[in-house]
């Protein structure tokens, strides 16, 4: 078990950590405006743009929160051979992130998602994406890199949306590869991959995903239906420690030897995009460090709520969640 007991140790421990991140990258673009009329020539608003923002967004906002938390993210995946390839190599650049996991492709393009908002209102997404599994080839590479990088690696995180960068014999070579190397392995799954996941450390869908991947007709809103599907889902992946986000429910942590319900803290929520991005980087680097599975739930929820409160997707804010961590008294 981690010898850290305190928050402060744990924040200045997660300095000394690096985090191998595979997954589907893309850019998160806004058009911010002002709708004062309707268009004459269809029953649509139109907005006045007055600003323009592009944002590293999908695995990347994860390299993102890792980064905000003090660790070392490195990126893994593959994006097109493209201008807005270009435009996300110059976002990595940006904010100071290794592109050495980059890999680009002439056969995909790179994953864009317009977002159309006015005031505090989203009113249109607009995205561009090729959705396929790489190929062998890119396969290949991508391995070549985890083989590469994985020496200096503490944790790694599986962040699955779903885009074609992760398949079934991909993860299941990477996973090998961190079991072979005693590294933990923290899935953010998606539909298409969730029985994929076998053998991981800690496996971190919500309500949505858990109840459409292993195709559950029950309420899971009832807590024994809940659990009886988590230790299901545990059992079918064979996976140590299954942590499930349950919006304004919290989280529930659960092991082969205890299970804890962690509630929301209210708060005014004014976006949930990213809160899930941002509840397995703080669970990943927990993970690496061995904490207590309840402090690893309370901290990780914790942050999740924090992010909600900003419009559009933003990395976690570490004093914020240090001193919040103070203020509940949560024991690492």
């Amino acid at each position: 078990m981690s010898n850290i007991n305190s928050i402060d140790g744990l924040f200045k421990a997660f300095e000394s950590l690096k985090v191998l991140i595979f997954g589907d990258v893309m850019i998160d673009s806004y058009l911010w405006g002002k709708v004062e009329r309707i268009s004459p020539e269809a029953p649509v608003p139109i907005i006045n743009v007055q600003k323009k923002d592009q944002r590293l967004g999908g695995a990347a906002n994860v390299a993102l929160n890792v980064q905000s938390l003090g660790a070392t993210p490195i990126l893994c995946s593959v994006i097109g051979n493209d201008t807005e390839a270009k435009d996300f190599v110059s976002l990595l650049e940006q904010n100071n992130l290794s592109t050495e996991g980059i890999i680009k492709s002439d056969s995909r393009i790179t994953t864009i998602k317009h977002r159309v908002i006015s005031g505090s209102y989203h009113m249109l997404r607009v995205d561009q994406e090729i959705d396929t599994p790489i190929t062998p080839e890119e396969t290949a590479q991508l391995i070549e890199k985890a083989q590469k990088l994985i020496h200096e690696a503490d944790v790694i995180i599986f962040e699955d949306y779903d885009k074609g960068a992760l398949h079934k014999d991909l993860i299941a070579e990477i996973v090998k590869l961190a079991k072979e190397h005693d590294i933990p392995t923290v899935v953010d799954p998606k539909k298409r991959n969730f029985l994929h996941y076998k053998g991981t450390t800690l496996f971190k869908p919500n309500k949505k995903e858990m109840k459409e991947g292993l195709k559950l007709d029950g309420d899971l809103d009832n807590i024994n239906e809940l659990k009886n599907a988590i230790d299901l889902l545990r059992s079918t992946l064979n996976a140590d420690t299954v942590l499930v986000t349950l919006s304004e429910k919290g989280v529930i942590i659960t092991n082969q030897k205890e299970t804890h319900h962690i509630p929301a803290h209210l708060r005014e929520i004014a976006d949930v995009s990213g809160a899930g991005d941002t509840v397995v980087s703080a669970a990943a680097l927990c993970c690496a460090l061995k904490i207590n599975h309840k402090a690893l739930a309370e901290l990780s929820n914790l942050a999740g709520g924090i992010v909600c409160e900003h419009v559009g997707v933003v990395p976690i804010d570490k004093k914020m969640l240090m001193a919040e961590a103070k203020r509940l008294n949560i024991q690492v």
